[in-house]
């Protein structure tokens, strides 16, 4: 059996408004895994503009495992974003220079860690992630929810701020599915069981 070209860019023919992610991406600070793809109503170039205050200087990476599903209009806040939130006041006095260059001075802006989005993990329209957050495998983000912590694998979250409402699975499943990994399995063994990744019993996965 076949599969779709990992390497293609635009894997449905006659339509460009989705992509296989890492064909596009230009930015090293960005890794993204096999088969996940963006769908954008406009241009599936806005990915990258769609990730906010990603600065080379603060070194932070997006990373995103495979087959994951990421709709339009999903926005990454990285932590260039971050301002100091302890302190008398939140302005950023230092970037305007003029007298102002030595007010971070024993100082740093809040980091908070690499963007992690894991395996299978489904970005529903609108969703906004915040720096540093970690989103398990398999979890479900509904539309335009505002993630602001780390979210379980196969758990579904939604709202601002986003908060659990259920688990896909039960935990024995979820733990078969973690520990099956079935993302990593070659292409050939997973085209070989497409049938049963989109059923609901786990036994049926070998």
């Amino acid at each position: 059996m076949t599969a779709p070209d990992k390497n293609a860019k635009y894997p449905l023919e006659n339509y460009k408004n989705l992509c296989f992610l890492n064909n596009i991406i230009k930015n090293p600070n960005i890794i993204v895994g096999d088969y996940t793809y963006y769908d954008d109503f406009e241009d599936v170039k806005n990915f990258e503009k769609n990730v906010k205050y990603h600065f080379e200087f603060t070194g932070d990476k997006l990373i995103i495992g495979k087959f994951c599903m990421i709709a339009s209009g999903v926005s990454f806040i990285m932590n260039g974003a971050n301002h100091l939130t302890n302190s008398l006041s939140a302005y950023p006095f230092a970037i305007f220079g003029n007298g102002w260059d030595n007010a971070m001075e024993g100082k740093a802006y809040p980091l908070k860690g690499d963007t992690i989005i894991g395996n299978d993990v489904w970005v529903g329209h609108n969703a906004t992630i915040m720096a540093g957050v970690k989103i398990g495998d398999g979890a479900i983000i509904a539309a335009n929810s505002t993630v602001v912590k780390d979210v379980d694998p196969y758990n579904i979250v939604g709202g601002n701020p986003a908060k659990a409402i259920k688990k896909r699975f039960s935990q024995s499943t979820i733990d078969k599915l973690l520990k099956l990994r079935w993302w990593d399995w070659d292409i050939e063994k997973i085209t070989d069981n497409v049938q049963y990744l989109t059923g609901e019993d786990i036994d049926k996965l070998d």
